[in-house]
């Protein structure tokens, strides 16, 4: 069942050269899966998962041929649809919690925030839930990061909570843009079981941003590998090492192997003909 249609996404932005196209002609479907989008910084992976949800910044400006959600043309979309939808049935965590969580309330409010406009819950079947999603994502302390402030968080206990406040909801789509970044490899582990059961068990379509190749070649089923705005290739996760683009192989054999001492790294040369 196909989840999310985007068809001929393109992004611009103004600049005194005329706009400026970010993304360019980015298509593809999400079923209940996990799809990865792989590319270096500026490639337009973050502003093509912003543009799904209709957040991209001003004075930039989204377009598609296609951009449906569950059968919902997201092109028409009101404002009351877009409140009910972003948030509830679709979610985005954020690359950076620093700047995603409001820093003058407490963890568990703007939690609980997430629940009070999705969902008639009392208070303490509220709090219940968001307590109980801070537990999900490891954090072995729940009841004083739900009363604590954002500043007084480590990085990686920003990027739990931001996570947490995003799945609290149960959203039928999550896009995470490097949802791991800040976070050791323990606790990466079972924020990737959190997203692997919401998946396998609720059939969410997931978007997984992240610059790991490794990572997404073993957690996700399909992979976008993005250049220059565009998507340069499209491949199942589990047959990333048998990409046929010179971008791609380049990313790949930029990869440092404890099997092969290669020093240094080999250098990405880039072809003026992939932005094309």
């Amino acid at each position: 069942m196909t989840l999310l249609t985007v068809d001929d996404l393109r992004i611009a932005f103004p600049s005194r050269q005329g706009p400026v196209e970010v993304v360019r002609g980015v298509s593809f479907t999400l079923g209940r899966e996990r799809l990865g989008i792989v590319g270096e910084s500026g490639s337009g992976k973050s502003q093509t998962g912003r543009a799904i949800l209709g957040l991209t910044p001003p004075p930039g400006k989204a377009s598609a041929k296609t951009l449906t959600f569950d059968g919902i043309d997201l092109k028409k979309a009101t404002p009351r649809q877009w409140r009910s939808l972003r948030g509830g049935r679709m979610s985005m965590v954020m690359q950076d919690p620093k700047y995603s969580l409001n820093p003058v309330m407490t963890i568990g409010k703007q939690i609980m925030e997430a629940l009070k406009f999705h969902g008639r819950l009392s208070g303490a079947e509220k709090k219940r839930r968001a307590i109980a999603m801070l537990e999900a994502v490891q954090i072995r302390d729940p009841d004083r990061v739900f009363n604590a402030y954002p500043h007084e968080l480590s990085g990686g206990m920003g990027q739990r909570a931001m996570i947490a406040m995003m799945l609290v909801t149960e959203p039928d789509l999550l896009i995470a843009d490097e949802p791991t970044s800040a976070l050791d490899v323990t606790v990466q582990v079972e924020v990737l079981r959190i997203l692997d059961r919401l998946v396998t068990e609720r059939g969410m379509g997931l978007i997984f941003i992240s610059h790991d190749l490794r990572l997404v070649s073993s957690f996700c089923d399909r992979v976008l590998v993005m250049y220059a705005g565009r998507v340069v290739e499209e491949l199942k996760a589990s047959e990333l090492h048998l990409a046929k683009h010179p971008y791609t192989q380049g990313l790949l054999n930029c990869l440092p192997r404890l099997d092969d001492d290669i020093r240094p790294l080999p250098t990405l040369q880039r072809e003026a003909s992939w932005a094309e």
